[in-house]
């Protein structure tokens, strides 16, 4: 049963079916193959969704798109474009520090290739940018979204792997997700040298930067509000997420202005199709994994790999080479939902911190997300950049190495993700 789970799941794949529904498809088959009663599908995909924790990924996803009505894009640009306009690649910088401060507030990569992305590469194109060029920087930095809190990702995984400490994976994200950045902004920076990208020109005055970061300030206390929250204890991650919300409307209609009621239809129906989409990816996934459960994949695989007696670095870069192979083929979400509940107790029995190990796969599968056939992030920005995705997957190239280097680094050294959380309490 368990090998038709996976042939059918990578058959359907490769034919070209949606993640979601190539992982029902092999469930369903491995299902019939092994005389399972069929009313166990409709109960796994529906328990798959059926968590409290789960309601805060409507909220969040509306956050974001109420912050984007609301002009945020615009007044993160200026914010960041301040500090870093002026260096060689300036606009560069600025894309890369702008989607920074975005996916604190986001939590979702294609948010944030499609929303101020979209913006930065027509900006960066206009002032003489390769078009590929822009592109690739802004998928490169899109991954920040599910990286720094608040993230979808991080929920999912602390769903799949309830003995981690949600609030502590959600901070352990944040050093990381710098890391990312300023890894990109050196293959910027490099880059910008060798094909003359210039700064720009004029430098914003005293006025301009007290008036820009004073209109920063209320964006910028969204994740903050959050995490502080969660943190203090005044709410949970559900409530938090629907704090944001008001805080969001708030903001866009009395601070900034620019959010007006006829646009909420337009806000509610993108984030009800955003929230369908993942629900759906998740309900999938815990039929899969359910099936594997079933089989006893899990126990067999821990049982097998704790017997190798690995150290635990060997066992995480083993993790990161099956990681970066499965996220060729499959979107992180049902990457963490299936393969989280097999691999997060032996890197625990190992030894390997659960603050580490979560943040290494979330970053790992998330790079997934720029390697095709499946990488949603290339696909949404090929199309909103207006390039071919040939060429954009050939000036991708030295991004995704800086990245690489990065999760090496995270997989070498446990305090850069353990870090930050411990100094909050959480271990």
């Amino acid at each position: 049963m368990v090998g038709l789970l996976f042939v059918a799941a990578v058959a359907l794949l490769v034919l070209g079916v949606p993640v979601a529904f190539a992982l029902g498809g092999a469930t369903l088959a491995a299902m019939l193959a092994g005389q399972v009663p069929l009313v166990a599908l409709p109960k796994t995909l529906f328990s798959g969704i059926d968590l409290f924790a789960l309601e805060a990924v409507p909220f969040f996803i509306l956050t974001a798109e109420l912050m984007t009505g609301g002009a945020l894009s615009d007044v993160l640009l200026r914010f960041a474009s301040q500090f870093v306009g002026r260096f060689r690649g300036g606009l560069g910088h600025t894309n890369i520090l702008t989607l920074t401060f975005f996916s604190g507030i986001s939590g979702s990569a294609l948010a944030d290739a499609a929303g101020p992305g979209a913006i930065m590469i027509r900006m960066m194109r206009d002032d003489g940018y390769d078009p590929g060029y822009a592109a690739a920087l802004t998928a490169a930095t899109s991954i920040l979204g599910p990286i720094i809190p608040p993230s979808i990702s991080v929920i999912v995984y602390a769903l799949a792997y309830p003995e981690v400490n949600l609030v502590g994976l959600l901070i352990a994200g944040i050093v990381p997700g710098i890391l990312i950045a300023l890894a990109v902004a050196a293959i910027n920076h490099a880059t910008s040298v060798r094909r003359n990208y210039r700064g720009l020109a004029q430098r914003p005055s005293l006025a301009d930067c007290l008036r820009n970061t004073w209109r920063a300030i209320p964006a910028l206390m969204l994740p903050v509000l959050i995490l502080g929250g969660i943190a203090s204890g005044a709410f949970t991650p559900t409530e938090a997420s629907v704090v944001a919300v008001f805080y969001a409307l708030f903001a866009g209609r009395v601070v900034y202005r620019t959010l007006e009621w006829r646009m909420l239809p337009g806000i509610l129906a993108r984030s009800a199709l955003m929230t369908a989409s993942v629900l759906i990816i998740v309900g999938m996934s815990a039929a899969f994994a359910w099936v594997l459960t079933v089989s006893r994949v899990p126990q067999h695989m821990t049982d097998w790999i704790v017997g190798m007696h690995l150290p635990p670095l060997a066992f995480l870069f083993a993790v990161n080479l099956l990681l970066l192979v499965f996220g060729i083929f499959i979107e992180p979400l049902p990457g963490i939902v299936v393969l989280v509940p097999i691999l997060a107790p032996i890197a625990h029995a190992l030894g390997v911190n659960d603050l580490q190990f979560g943040i290494v796969v979330i970053v790992n599968l998330t790079m997934g997300m720029l390697t095709p056939p499946v990488g949603g992030l290339l696909f949404v920005t090929s199309i909103v950049a207006r390039v071919p995705l040939a060429r954009l997957v050939r000036e991708l190239w030295p991004f995704l190495w800086a990245e690489l280097a990065v999760l090496a680094l995270l997989s070498l050294v446990p305090g850069l993700s353990a870090w930050l959380p411990g100094v909050f309490g959480y271990r």
